[in-house]
């Protein structure tokens, strides 16, 4: 049995199997010997596809975003804007973030291969395509980076707070003495992570608009 595992066995197959594991135990429950029981091998059988727990690690921030890439570009429309594209953009790392809310920062503080690789879109193909579509908008390159980098810094800011929220679930906080707090709990407590996501998100969009295209839209 374990020789038809080692024969099936490949790097995405480990990748896939270590995200399994951390959406259901946390990152803390990755180890070598859990994967590799998962997997069906002994441990030493993956180090022949993944050379340690950091590089382990580094495979899963690229496999996710591989994964999010490939699923993006089969919905990506060729007659969008570039609005339009960082909406969709938006949404889909919106979406792998709250699927993968134990990864999620991992991808965001696992340091990038190169300083100019933000997170979330930390990949070198996430980043060209980036640059690429808007740059078929009529942005100049400097403008194509300024953009590259509000728009990480939107996306980093929104989700982490999203997904550190995410789990939390308590009503035993003594707040005796903070009467202000006492008062505005369940207004602090109201979900609007959605309004506030689409709404920044216009925002931010506005404001690209008004400095982006170098061209008359």
């Amino acid at each position: 049995m374990a020789g038809d595992h080692r024969r099936q066995l490949s790097r995405d197959l480990i990748l896939d199997t270590a995200i399994q594991l951390v959406d259901q135990g946390g990152l803390h429950h990755l180890n070598m010997r859990r994967l590799g029981t998962a997997c069906g091998v002994e441990a030493m059988a993956l180090y022949r596809y993944v050379s340690g727990r950091d590089d382990l690690l580094n495979g899963i921030v690229d496999r996710m975003m591989e994964t999010l890439h490939a699923d993006h570009l089969r919905t990506r429309d060729a007659e969008d804007g570039w609005q339009d594209f960082m909406v969709r953009v938006a949404d889909n790392v919106r979406k792998a973030a709250h699927a993968h809310p134990q990864l999620f920062p991992l991808i965001a503080t696992n340091p990038p291969r190169e300083p100019w690789v933000r997170p979330p879109l930390r990949s070198l193909r996430w980043l060209d395509t980036f640059l690429d579509t808007l740059i078929a908008h009529d942005f100049d390159d400097e403008s194509a980076a300024s953009a590259y980098r509000s728009f990480t810094t939107f996306l980093l800011g929104h989700l982490l707070l999203e997904v550190a929220g995410a789990d939390v679930r308590s009503d035993t906080v003594n707040l005796d003495g903070y009467e202000h707090l006492k008062r505005l709990k369940a207004t602090l407590s109201r979900d609007r992570s959605t309004d506030d996501f689409d709404d920044d998100l216009e925002q931010l969009l506005a404001r690209i608009d008004s400095t982006g295209p170098t061209t008359e839209q």
